[in-house]
């Protein structure tokens, strides 16, 4: 079994929903179910346009009376915030936020944190930073998120044109099919239904020098995030390629 260590996750926010009202405010706007208890377990969902196009994706972490919203940090984490503000109305909640959140991801040891709902193998995640473990760097975190075709919020999905479907949110336990009403359900769910996604994120190699990210590729491709000798792409299904040459 190889050694536990962990990766400090850069550039995180931090959204705390507090009253009475926070769950069922929150769950009348994002992609996933935040109705039941989910105290042991982080919920990962999205916030979309009334267009049903990418704003924003966090983790909620239900902590003693509070939605704690670990969301992309800086200007991103003032917009989620702002946002929030202008749909709270009378809802019966107070909403703060932080431009800036210590956050760690941890490998190999089931001690710390709370598993990443995305999947398996991207381990845990914890405010709390690890004692008595070994830290990487961030690079070591990127590239297994990439090898597995995850999107990194605004890396690789484009705020409101970006769809869930398109870059995968269904496979990431993102979306809850059997909810209410939210915005922008209603093109997520036509998508789903009637098979209208026919782009999507793939995996790809980098044969040379990576793309800047959103940098437009042949045959209605365009690139998302890299790491070393891969990256993420947008690409049309009937015209995907392994392996990307820049220049």
């Amino acid at each position: 079994m190889s050694k536990a260590f962990y990766v400090s996750l850069p550039r995180r926010g931090l959204i705390q929903i507090e009253g009475e009202g926070r769950k069922t405010f929150l769950q009348g706007l994002i992609s996933n179910d935040v109705s039941g208890d989910f105290a042991r377990r982080i919920v990962y969902a999205c916030l979309l346009s009334p267009q049903g196009k990418f704003l924003h994706d966090f983790f909620i972490h239900d902590a003693d009376g509070v939605l704690l919203l670990d969301c992309e940090g800086g200007a991103r984490a003032q917009d989620l915030y702002d946002r929030l503000l202008k749909y709270r109305l009378r809802s019966k909640v107070k909403i703060s936020f932080e431009e800036s959140n210590p956050l760690y991801a941890v490998f190999g040891s089931t001690s710390c944190g709370l598993a990443d709902p995305r999947h398996k193998e991207m381990g845990y995640r914890t405010f709390e930073k690890p004692n008595g473990m070994e830290e990487k760097l961030f690079e070591e975190w990127d590239n297994i998120r990439i090898s597995l075709t995850i999107p990194d919020g605004s890396r690789d999905m484009e705020i409101e044109k970006s769809t869930l479907l398109e870059c995968g949110i269904d496979a990431l336990n993102g979306i809850d099919w059997n909810k209410g009403c939210y915005m922008g359900q209603e093109l997520t769910a036509r998508m789903k239904y009637r098979g209208l996604a026919k782009k999507h994120l793939y995996t790809v190699g980098i044969d040379g020098t990576a793309p800047p990210p959103f940098t437009d590729l042949p045959d209605g491709a365009q690139m998302r995030s890299s790491c070393g000798t891969i990256g993420i792409a947008l690409m049309r299904d009937d015209k995907k390629m392994d392996v990307i040459s820049w220049p």
